[in-house]
């Protein structure tokens, strides 16, 4: 009884009745795929009620969606149902639809137009949930549509906008509409009535009005922007090139702004008011009100230290500009200066002003002052305070001790490394040990090579692998020229394990160099033989091949065979063509047909032995896709293939045991049917 809609309703109420939610949802779409169109209108209404009911809106939406392709005269419900909800964008669209659809009749007596009003304060009461539509084109749209109702339609484009937060739009705009429907009515009364000498002049004044306006737009939206936040620094600076050309205005407005914004609630950095404030000043040549205002900016309590430093330096910048030298060396002198009350630089309680002292940008520009102008002991005197105020950087050591050498001050410059050493930790500290060891080696040579052997062995402690490569380096250079030839040896030796792993080669490749050209090459034969033992499988191929090169040129034919011999086990045949292709050319030149048999078969036995690893992993594979599968006909399968793949090796590995020994497959009593493929080989 499929096609009898009585029962499929009492069967759909009494699932409904019983709870039973995904089972009669399930039976409600049997029910509509088996009974005619004709009989559905019977089952949606209680579907419907049904789906409304439900915790679950994506399920309702879904089930109203399918019935308004049946009855698209009741999109109304389905709205309404959507605001309940709060699917408030797919409710607009759906409304919007509606509004434009002419031939959709209101089941509930509403006319077009109070539809589109619907619409209107539905997408303006809700701008931020309402994403899918264009609303200032569909208000505008109804603007010129219904000419009747303009109010009920410029306020729901306001009441958008506002909650928006768009507010300069509504001001704007609606301003702009004002003025152009006043000179579009003027225009259509003059054509009517014809033209007089009064009316001409009040159209001029209404047209220059609105070109007013309209020029005076970027104006007025930064004035709605400092409404509604004062401390946008950004937005006063964008005021002043407003009025670009008008000093009056422009003071005004640096005058207001310094006074308006509050530093702690400042968006952007205020400092760089009141330095264009000074700098407009200085441009038009009235140096004491600009250093009226940077007095006045240097007793703001900004909320970071560095926008009173950058105050003080711009400060010191002007007077430096206008060569006021001695004045630039008071400012900053001051800003230095140890306020009465001490306190920790990122102490956020603390006013600006009592941590200024501490600002390594002022007391940079202090120090690069001083030595320009000031004399040697002020100088020395400020990068003292900035080492004992410890804020002084790797770069401010570097700068203390050069100048120091620059005045032949050589132990004060390597006291003040000495001092930044104790200042910093790895790596901060790798400049200035790099500079330190360079200099003192410049300066001394081999005079003091105990103290430098004590200065590196103190370098090279603790140092991480990252940057022992340089110090080692500079450390074997000093031995070279200063000191003993084993000592050098020994400090390339000691570079080669503590360098990084990716170094390492590069280290021997230097150690193996420089023992050559000190001792000679017979002397790099135990730095080789260490070289291949410690660098990995790559990097110890190529000295494999260059230490057997160097045998081979001294004459130690059998040295050189012993070890392409060595490395062939770590060269796989299909991967290293390179080597087997060298010692193939060696053997060509140098040995016999003894000999290159010997490497044919230690060449087929070392890829043997690389085709039984990558066989022993294809087993592992297929024991555990065994495991994975179970027992039965395919198991024996598998461990007969495993099986034969074995034997064959084993196979393999017998027969390159006797390389020259025509050896038949049924003489060793295997199965041609599994080893067929061997005969050849």
């Amino acid at each position: 009884m499929h096609k009898m809609p009585r029962i499929w309703l009492d069967y759909c109420q009494f699932l409904v009745a019983q709870c039973k939610i995904t089972r009669s949802r399930q039976t409600f779409d049997r029910a509509l795929r088996a009974l005619p169109v004709t009989q559905h209108p019977r089952i949606w209404p209680l579907y419907l009620r049904f789906a409304r009911n439900l915790p679950l809106p994506e399920t309702a939406i879904r089930v109203y969606r399918r019935y308004l392709k049946l009855s698209p005269e009741n999109a109304e419900e389905y709205i309404d149902y959507l605001r309940s909800v709060g699917r408030l964008d797919e409710a607009a669209v759906r409304l919007a639809a509606v509004v434009n659809d002419e031939s959709f009749v209101s089941k509930e007596g509403k006319s077009n137009y109070q539809l589109w009003h619907e619409l209107c304060d539905l997408i303006s009461q809700n701008p931020d949930k309402v994403t899918s539509l264009n609303v200032g084109a569909i208000i505008r749209g109804g603007l010129t549509r219904f000419t009747d109702q303009l109010g009920k339609l410029w306020c729901s484009l306001a009441d958008y906008y506002i909650r928006s937060g768009h507010f300069e739009k509504v001001l704007f705009d609606s301003y702009a509409q004002f003025e152009e429907s006043m000179i579009a009515a003027k225009m259509e009364t003059t054509a009517e009535m014809g033209k007089s000498e009064d009316e001409d002049i009040d159209m001029e004044l209404r047209l220059a009005r609105f070109e007013q306006l309209i020029a005076r737009r970027p104006l007025l939206l930064n004035s709605v922007l400092l409404r509604q936040n004062p401390h946008n620094v950004h937005e006063w600076h964008k005021r002043v090139k407003l009025y670009e050309g008008n000093p009056r205005q422009i003071i005004n407005t640096y005058t207001e702004a310094v006074q308006t914004i509050d530093p702690l609630k400042a968006t952007g950095k205020p400092h760089s008011l009141w330095v264009s404030f000074a700098k407009y000043y200085e441009e038009n040549e009235q140096l004491d009100d600009a250093r009226t205002i940077f007095e006045k900016a240097t007793k703001v309590h900004y909320k970071q230290v560095d926008d009173l430093a950058a105050v003080w330096c711009e400060y010191g910048e002007m007077e430096l500009r206008h060569e006021n030298y001695e004045q630039a060396l008071r400012i900053l002198r001051k800003a230095t200066a140890i306020p009465s009350k001490k306190a920790e630089y990122f102490d956020a309680s603390e006013a600006v002003q009592n941590r200024v002292y501490k600002s390594l940008k002022v007391w940079s520009m202090l120090a690069d002052l001083e030595e320009s102008l000031g004399t040697f002991q002020s100088t020395k005197a400020v990068y003292d305070r900035i080492i004992d105020l410890r804020i002084a950087t790797p770069q401010i050591i570097i700068n203390y001790a050069m100048f120091l050498e620059e005045h032949n001050y050589f132990e004060e410059s390597f006291k003040a490394y000495e001092r930044g050493i104790a200042l910093f930790r790895w790596p901060n500290v790798y400049d200035i040990w790099n500079t330190y060891l360079t200099k003192f080696i410049d300066r001394y040579g081999g005079k003091k090579l105990e103290r430098a052997r004590d200065l590196f062995e103190q370098a090279l402690d603790g140092c991480p692998a990252k940057f022992a490569k340089t110090i080692y380096l500079l450390y074997a250079k000093l031995e070279e020229g200063y000191g003993l030839a084993r000592h050098a040896m020994a400090v390339y030796e000691r570079a080669t394990e503590a360098v990084e792993t990716g170094e390492r080669h590069h280290m021997f490749n230097i150690y193996i160099k420089r023992a050559a050209e000190i001792y000679g090459v017979t002397y790099t034969r135990a730095i080789y033989q260490k070289a291949i033992e410690v660098l990995p499988d790559e990097h110890a191929r190529d000295m494999c091949q260059r230490f057997a090169d160097m045998e081979s040129k001294l004459g130690e034919i059998d040295r050189a065979r012993a070890i392409y011999s060595y490395c062939s086990q770590i060269c796989d045949p299909r991967v290293t063509a390179n080597f087997w292709q060298a010692w193939k050319e060696f053997e060509i030149r140098h040995g016999n047909e003894d000999t290159i048999r010997e490497m044919l078969r230690i060449k087929r036995s070392v890829q043997a032995t690389y085709n039984t690893q990558v066989n022993f992993m294809t087993s592992q594979m297929m024991k555990a896709t065994t495991s994975s599968t179970g027992t039965g006909e395919g198991t024996c399968n598998n461990f007969l293939a495993v099986n034969c793949i074995g034997r064959t090796f084993i196979c393999k590995l017998l027969f390159s045991s006797w390389p020259f020994a025509e050896v038949q497959l049924e003489q060793k009593s295997v199965p041609t049917a599994v080893f067929g493929g061997l005969k050849e080989d």
